[in-house]
């Protein structure tokens, strides 16, 4: 009897123990769980802090105090966002094998990672029944709202197929609300082989709240991001959702691509050729900045004239050139294109520096989107500026036309004096005198090519050879009164 009592007394502790216990796990979970809504609360309202104090002028804050994110993180003005809201997670695992359904989850989340991949999006998180990725971080570009709208797109036709799948085995299929929106990001790199971002900031919370505004299956965008987007896809209006800090925000869905740039005018979901086009010259701001970055950095420093304002200079009347004789947008890109690494194979050297800068032009073009055949166009457009010029097509003219076109701008002297003290730099023994001489005879020789060059430039050229004439006979009567 007291042998079973004993054992009675024994049971009843071990049930209160582990009732302790499990109460003591509840509570810590508990707070677990209000540390990190503190912690998100926290982090919000760091980033809300360093956005208001990012627009005030360093020199105006008080002395000492230190603004800058810190550790690892990284800040980014233009990201955009892809929340991907599952539903339907708790139902379906209760009527499915736990294992099975876990599986097939994944299977969804990988077939996305691989059309982030394509999109050139880091995948962000994956936790549960929610998926988020974004554009424009590690590397920033001008084109990431496009970017994550295309591979949106591209998600939704694959879910499409697969709600069909589960339907003809008489299966659930989740519901699925994809959210996206544009705007700054604190990003945290993670891992050491292989890195990850987690990303934290308003720009997360609204993509969220963009994925919970939506309706099933359909991809809601913010306003924001609409503005990026409206030239290449057709759009509805779906209303406003409160925001914190933002007000009411309006949001878009989007319906397809725009009839001009979809393959199937019907259809509107794949990119043609003239989207493309379009995408690449959006694409090319972020090619010259890194190219012109590198001109920057690499080019010889006596190169006063050769150097990456000359570029810059070449671009912009490649594109005003070619615009003025009527040239359509992809011949706008390969002029643009070719002016942007017409002087590149100076890094190499100077003589033969046209073919230098075809190599370096081929080994860029592929990873940006250009074929074969636009390659050995642009390389083509570059080698025609081989002194002395001898253009044969309308794009090798204007190519032409635009990397000479300051000899009939006013800003012809200090210019053509850049190129001298270039070459007095590489040890050329020439005089002033001498050096203009040459001018005058090189501008006498020299033609434009194309009608907008000619109605542009040749008037001002004549007025540069009457001025360079004024400066010898100045020279040469200096001389003679010397003597």
């Amino acid at each position: 009897m007291f042998i079973f009592m004993e054992e009675k007394v024994k049971d009843y502790e071990l049930v209160y123990r582990t009732s302790a216990l499990m109460k003591e796990v509840a509570d810590l979970k508990q707070q677990i769980k209000q540390l990190t809504e503190q912690n998100e609360k926290a982090q919000l309202e760091i980033y809300r802090l360093e956005n208001i104090l990012s627009v005030v002028p360093q020199e105006t804050l008080p002395k000492g105090v230190n603004f800058n994110i810190g550790g690892n993180a990284l800040r980014f003005k233009m990201a955009t966002v892809m929340y991907v809201d599952i539903r339907g997670f708790k139902t379906i695992s209760t009527e499915a094998h736990t294992s099975d359904f876990i599986d097939e989850l994944d299977q969804i989340f990988i077939y996305f990672n691989e059309i982030a991949a394509k999109y050139k999006l880091q995948t962000v998180k994956t936790i549960g029944d929610a998926y988020m990725c974004a554009g424009g971080i590690p590397q920033k570009n001008i084109t990431n709202p496009i970017d994550v709208v295309l591979a949106a797109m591209e998600m939704k036709r694959y879910l499409k197929d697969l709600r069909e799948s589960y339907e003809k085995d008489n299966r659930k299929f989740w519901e699925l609300r994809i959210g996206i929106h544009t705007g700054p990001v604190i990003a945290t790199p993670q891992g050491k082989k292989k890195i990850t971002y987690d990303i934290k900031g308003e720009t997360v919370n609204i993509a969220s709240r963009m994925a919970s505004a939506a309706d099933v299956e359909k991809i809601n965008i913010s306003v924001f991001t609409y503005e990026l987007v409206k030239d290449y896809f057709l759009t509805e209006y779906n209303g406003i959702t409160p925001v914190k800090y933002q007000g009411d925000l309006e949001m878009y869905y989007i319906r397809r691509l725009k009839p001009a740039f979809s393959v199937n005018r019907q259809v509107g979901e794949y990119p043609n050729e003239i989207f493309r086009i379009k995408y690449l010259l959006r694409q090319f701001t972020d090619l010259q900045e890194i190219i012109l970055d590198k001109l920057e950095k690499e080019l010889p420093k006596y190169l006063h004239y050769h150097n990456f304002k000359h570029t810059i200079d070449v671009v912009n009347q490649a594109e005003l050139i070619g615009y003025g004789e009527g040239v359509d947008d992809e011949d706008i890109l390969l002029l643009k294109t070719a002016a942007l690494f017409h002087d590149s194979g100076q890094i190499v050297g100077g003589e033969n520096h046209e073919y230098y800068s075809t190599q370096i032009a081929r080994e860029y073009l592929p990873k940006w989107g250009y074929t074969e055949e636009q390659s050995a166009k642009i390389c083509t457009l570059i080698m025609a500026t081989k002194l002395p010029p001898n253009p044969t097509t309308l794009l090798e003219k204007i190519m032409c036309d635009a990397d000479l076109d300051y000899l009939g701008r006013t800003d012809f002297i200090p210019v053509s004096n850049t190129l001298y003290e270039e070459l007095i730099a590489q040890g050329k023994n020439i005089s002033i005198l001498e050096w203009n001489r040459n001018q005058v005879k090189f501008l006498t020789n020299h033609q434009y090519f194309t009608n907008t060059a000619l109605t542009l430039r040749k008037v001002g050229k004549e007025y540069q050879i009457d001025r360079l004439k004024k400066l010898i006979e100045e020279d040469e009567k200096k001389l003679a009164e010397q003597k």
